[in-house]
């Protein structure tokens, strides 16, 4: 089988793959081809690794027969139909780092600690007076949009804070909120609302949603920006009607300079950096090689998924 390797890895973990890869297979990474070559080699392969412009997919490549995204998400090929071929993604992978990066977020909020930050940078001692601004997140009263891996990573942290938790998903059985009208009646009661929902939910944390809050409740994103209104997220944070926001995702990536998000300092930005981490290439490769060997001996594969349904 012809392998086309999409995921821009560096030399080490292109040596490593090589190392590790079952013989008959040949392997073909696009960082390695001229530009002008590289769909044909696409075109020409039967596994691919890594997540391909929707354009090349979308011409129902002749010979695939397994793709491993190397996301979780896959928003972007959702108009892809490939019914012969067997597609996977990376799922949980990034469940505990995005968590991590979430909760890291809010306790920096509520602790100062970026307003404590800024004035390192600036060589000024306050002390004192910030001491009763802050905040807790112990027995914080959380509602987790989504029952997915990322949801119950932070449903997990957020065990050890003592919160009482609220789980919103259609029909999860670890979820005890079921519908946007469940939802709305225990808003005015929230005093955090952490988002992890996937792309295919957009527009799910509406206006209303939005404005039921009350006004020390914070509204934190470590799902897709698309899921919240974010023009209603920004002026109800511009009108101090919420605390503040802490967001890893925004509706727009990268954020454009000129909105407003920038500049609010009841804001804390993570930059889609929440899924990263310093080997996060290696368990990327370490995962496809394991899921390329259960494809090859017929077994069933992890984290299957389904592009037309988003799951």
């Amino acid at each position: 089988m012809q392998i086309f390797v999409n995921t821009p890895l560096n030399e080490a973990n292109r040596k490593a793959l090589k190392k590790q890869w079952p013989a008959g297979h040949a392997l073909f990474f696009k960082n390695e081809w001229p530009e002008n070559e590289q769909l044909a080699a696409f075109q020409n392969s039967q596994v691919v690794l890594g997540n391909p412009p929707a354009a090349w997919v979308a011409k129902t490549p002749p010979l695939l027969q397994f793709w491993q995204l190397d996301s979780a998400g896959f928003d972007g090929y959702k108009n892809v139909k490939l019914p012969s071929v067997a597609v996977c993604n990376l799922a949980d992978y990034f469940s505990v780092p995005c968590a991590e990066t979430i909760i890291a977020g809010i306790m920096a909020f509520y602790r100062g600690m970026d307003e404590l930050t800024l004035l390192k940078a600036e060589k000024r001692w306050v002390g004192t007076p910030i001491r009763f601004k802050l905040n807790l997140l112990t027995g914080k009263r959380v509602v987790i949009l989504g029952a997915g891996s990322i949801g119950q990573s932070v449903r997990k942290m957020l065990s050890g804070f003592d919160c009482q938790l609220n789980m919103v998903a259609r029909s999860h059985p670890t979820a005890n909120i079921h519908s946007p009208e469940e939802l709305l009646a225990v808003l005015p009661e929230t005093d955090l609302v952490i988002n992890c929902l996937p792309g295919s939910a957009k527009g799910f944390f509406t206006t209303q949603m939005i404005n039921t809050l009350p006004p020390h409740a914070v509204f934190a994103n470590v799902g897709r920006g698309t899921t919240v209104d974010e023009a209603a997220l920004i002026l109800a944070l511009q009108e101090n009607r919420l605390a503040g926001a802490v967001l890893d995702v925004t509706e727009v990536e990268p954020l454009p300079t000129d909105n407003p998000l920038w500049e609010m300092p009841n804001v804390l930005l993570s930059q889609h950096t929440a899924g990263g981490q310093a080997s996060e290439d290696e368990g990327k490769v370490a995962f496809f090689i394991k899921n390329f060997q259960r494809f090859i001996n017929g077994q069933p594969l992890e984290n299957q998924v389904d592009l037309a349904k988003g799951y």
